[in-house]
């Protein structure tokens, strides 16, 4: 299973390094920045699960950077640090679209626990799961298994991050930048030969089931097709 990856924006020097080690250790993703000017163009490249912004940030408030950051991607789960302990702080935060407020200094396995929360909840309301069931076969993302009566294949950790992502998203495109930026990490070409390469050993793992075809839309992504029994 791919790690959940958070959006980290502090600039304290000293604070954002060791934050950063501190999430890492507990399996998540870290993408630092540390000036809230930057921030916006790195948070556009990539594909994050849930969003840390200090408040006091040189250039760019984290208020203001939580409003941008809402009109790019609506749902993305933000929790705001600060020392700012007012009322009216607190409540502006909630206003700018943040899903909690930590006030400095905090303990950090409150802030891991908060971040569980919060991801957990998500899930649940997005409807994530770890079993799938893609035609005749059975699809466990988190054993990262493929079963068909008695025989069973195990995938790779990338196919079956980009199996998942399809398996969310049935008969529905999946853009190839989307795709390679939240699996890979970036969508240069080598990239995209791998996923490529991924998306082709995908299709002979489902040929055994000819409802099930991984179409692939030109210039643009691809989209699992799975046909009923009628179709």
């Amino acid at each position: 299973m791919k790690l959940a990856k958070i959006f980290l924006v502090e600039d304290d020097l000293s604070f954002g390094s060791v934050l950063k080690s501190y999430l890492e250790l507990n399996e998540y993703e870290v993408v630092w920045v540390d000036d809230g000017k930057n921030a916006i163009e790195h948070f556009k490249q990539d594909v994050f699960d849930i969003c840390i912004l200090d408040v006091m940030l040189p250039h760019v408030d984290g208020f203001t950077l939580a409003t941008e950051i809402r009109n790019i991607n609506p749902a993305v789960p933000i929790v705001f640090l600060t020392a700012k302990k007012l009322k009216e702080d607190v409540l502006k935060g909630y206003g700018a679209g943040g899903d909690d407020y930590i006030t400095k200094p905090f303990d950090t396995d409150i802030l891991i626990a908060k971040i569980r929360a919060i991801l957990s909840r998500r899930d649940f309301q997005t409807g994530h799961k770890d079993i799938f069931e893609i035609g005749k076969f059975i699809f466990n993302a988190k054993l990262r298994t493929l079963t068909s009566g008695d025989e069973e294949k195990k995938l790779s950790p990338k196919e079956a991050q980009l199996l998942e992502l399809l398996a969310l998203n049935p008969n529905e495109l999946i853009g190839r930048e989307m795709a390679l930026k939240r699996i890979w990490g970036s969508d240069d070409y080598f990239t995209a030969r791998s996923m490529d390469v991924y998306i082709t050993k995908l299709r002979k793992f489902l040929s055994e089931d000819d409802r099930i075809n991984i179409k692939n839309v030109h210039g643009a992504g691809f989209q699992l097709i799975i046909r009923s029994d009628e179709g």
